[in-house]
């Protein structure tokens, strides 16, 4: 890394790491810091709804050698805050690659940082937990980046800023099943799952309510995955408690902890969360463990579920924390974690094959 290093990350606790700077050369907006344990997959992580306004650390120490590829987003615009890396590659090599990682950033004014230590960063973030931070110069005054994170409060409804503002349509051909999405941060990868099971996706604006929905007549009903509190999201959870019982649902993260709220349940902000492809979970009802990918901050109240109606259905092997309910009665069942990302030869599609299982039942 030669010359001198023109970036800084700052945390509201005033620890500062310097770097070199990529992407979009401008201070990043204060951001929520997390850690993300994949080792692959940062255009998917950069481009995923669900990390609005999240300044996001890739412990992977090698991030950008594959490029940007124009099928592999997650959304068309990023909405995640900066982008912190050990090292950069800003030469990639990939026969599928349209432009560099830096190139992407710039084009959509997302700062990156690389060169810091992100072992010693990502262990700040385990002890200290997830803080305020911003990237901005290094020639910054400690003070006054302090005095902006200090005087900046995070925003409270995220869902807002990445859901779609009016309905849109995804078709596949020889369609059996009509599926509306409640768009709270939807990734691209879900939409072609659905697509590629034979459903036809119409996708509604988080903020839509029973009646947008029956009037599409669907076969069943996803609440998304999608970024922040769930309970600053709370219209979405009042359209579930109108909607179920009337249509199977599936909820995938954020939409997983919407339901457990919608039928009474509690949730609360955890330490760091989760953030990475790596997490095992244990089905309860097989015993049988899956590795998956998880991407939230806050956490099912295992306690509160009773006498809501939803019993836990997955459970996260770490640390025990609930990553799946289900109300069999409704046909409603959710999960924490992201199904397209399930390994093993038999997990991939269950899922999902499990949500169109119940709307063959309904027909």
């Amino acid at each position: 890394m030669a010359g001198k290093m023109n970036k800084k990350l700052v945390l509201e606790n005033g620890t500062e790491y310097f770097g070199f700077g990529f992407g979009a050369d401008v201070d990043s907006a204060v951001c929520e810091i997390v850690f993300n344990t994949s080792m692959v997959g940062y255009q998917e992580v950069i481009s995923d709804p669900t990390y609005a306004g999240a300044a996001v650390v890739m412990t992977y120490p090698l991030i950008g050698n594959y490029g940007i590829t124009d099928e592999d987003y997650e959304a068309k615009t990023p909405s995640a805050g900066a982008l912190i890396v050990r090292e950069y590659n800003d030469f990639p090599s990939n026969f599928r690659y349209t432009k560099t990682l830096s190139e992407y950033l710039e084009e959509n004014g997302i700062p990156g940082i690389y060169g810091m230590d992100t072992r010693a960063l990502t262990r700040a973030i385990r002890d200290g937990g997830t803080c305020k931070c911003m990237v901005t110069d290094a020639d910054t005054p400690t003070e006054k980046a302090l005095e902006i994170i200090n005087g900046t409060e995070l925003c409270k409804n995220l869902v807002a800023s990445v859901t779609c503002a009016k309905r849109w349509y995804a078709r596949t051909a020889n369609a059996k099943y009509s599926v509306v999405v409640i768009d709270c941060g939807v990734k691209l990868s879900t939409v072609r799952t659905l697509n590629a099971m034979g459903c036809n996706v119409t996708m509604l604006p988080a903020t839509a309510t029973a009646k947008d929905v029956e009037m599409m007549q669907p076969d069943g009903v996803l609440i998304s995955q999608g970024p922040g509190n769930p309970e600053d999201a709370a219209y979405v959870a009042e359209l579930v408690r109108e909607l179920r019982g009337k249509y199977p649902m599936f909820g995938i993260g954020l939409g997983c902890e919407l339901i457990a709220i919608a039928y009474g349940a509690k949730t609360s902000k955890m330490k760091f969360g989760h953030h990475g492809c790596n997490h095992p979970v244990k089905n309860l009802a097989t015993g049988k463990m899956e590795t998956v990918a998880q991407n939230y901050g806050y956490a099912i109240d295992e306690a509160s579920l009773a006498g809501t109606g939803l019993i836990a259905t997955y459970k996260d092997i770490i640390d025990g924390d609930v990553a799946g309910i289900a109300c069999k009665e409704d046909k409603v069942f959710a999960v924490m974690y992201d199904p397209n990302t399930t390994s093993g030869p038999d997990h991939r599609e269950n899922l999902y094959e499990e949500f169109i299982a119940l709307m063959k039942e309904g027909k």
